[in-house]
């Protein structure tokens, strides 16, 4: 049980990150200043990308979007695999430590790349599904 519940914790935080991350990184406002100078450049400057006509602005915007959307999807699946532990725990454990180590290296890029508040929330959701991967092997051993 204490898997399942790990894993709702997860999910409700990847949730918050894709709504902040959308919010604030995607739909936020520029600064004025260097940063709006930046924004007006990428949206200025137009180029074909094969066969269709985009500008940097247009990549920054999709690629947020993307991130969004795998935000969002991977909140349902650890939802999904809350459920799966409820019955059968030890087979989530591949995908679960899958995600973990994905979230590890989005700490490590945001760390690099962006700022503090991403790398807590993509490390706090790291630890809940080491505590689910954890869990689960417990789980299916006491079950034994």
């Amino acid at each position: 049980m204490k898997t399942a519940l790990l894993l709702r914790g997860a999910s409700v935080l990847a949730l918050l990150h894709g709504v902040m991350h959308t919010i604030g990184g995607v739909f936020g406002e520029a600064a004025p200043g260097a940063q709006q100078t930046a924004v007006s450049a990428m949206k200025a400057n137009q180029f074909d990308a094969m066969g269709a006509t985009r500008t940097y602005w247009d990549f920054f915007m999709g690629f947020g979007l993307f991130i969004t959307v795998s935000f969002l999807v991977q909140a349902v699946v650890f939802w999904q695999l809350a459920a799966m532990a409820k019955v059968d725990a030890v087979r989530t454990r591949p995908i679960v430590m899958a995600f973990c180590v994905g979230y590890v290296a989005y700490a490590v890029l945001s760390w690099r790349y962006f700022f503090v508040v991403p790398v807590v929330f993509e490390l706090v959701i790291a630890a809940c599904l080491l505590g689910a991967w954890v869990t689960a092997g417990k789980e299916s051993q006491q079950s034994i």
